[in-house]
């Protein structure tokens, strides 16, 4: 059984730091590509990272801010998010993939975690 938990989220001031795990068990990642998106209350869900055969992306909003890693054989990936707003005040998801069409699109993943808070106060 494919599960992904994530976990750090938490409160933190305006200006500072968070680092996201996404721990995935179940069958082996390393091949898959693997996501981190966010959805704030009354929005929809929105790409924030991802890590492909090819390199990482990352969505406009946090480029120059946050940073996404993995560890293949812990079958973790990370997220680091520095220089934090209160804009980036959602829930963080993680999503993992064999073979996903288009990276950044949500319906491009089959697999999910269940979520971790994160709130920024101004």
């Amino acid at each position: 059984q494919v599960q992904l938990v994530e976990s750090g989220g938490g409160l933190v001031q305006a200006g500072g730091s968070l680092r996201l795990s996404c721990a995935a068990s179940g069958r082996t990642f390393s091949s898959y590509v693997m996501g981190w998106f966010r959805q704030a209350p009354g929005r929809e869900r929105e790409f924030v990272a991802s890590i492909t055969w090819s390199g990482t992306l990352y969505g406009d909003s946090v480029k120059g801010r946050f940073t996404m890693s993995r560890d293949a054989f812990q079958n973790t990936n990370y997220l680091e998010m520095n220089r934090l707003k209160p804009e980036d005040t959602a829930v963080y998801y993680c999503a993992a993939d064999p073979n996903p069409r288009n990276p950044i699109l949500v319906l491009s993943y089959g697999y999910w975690g269940q979520g971790t808070q994160v709130t920024v106060s101004s």
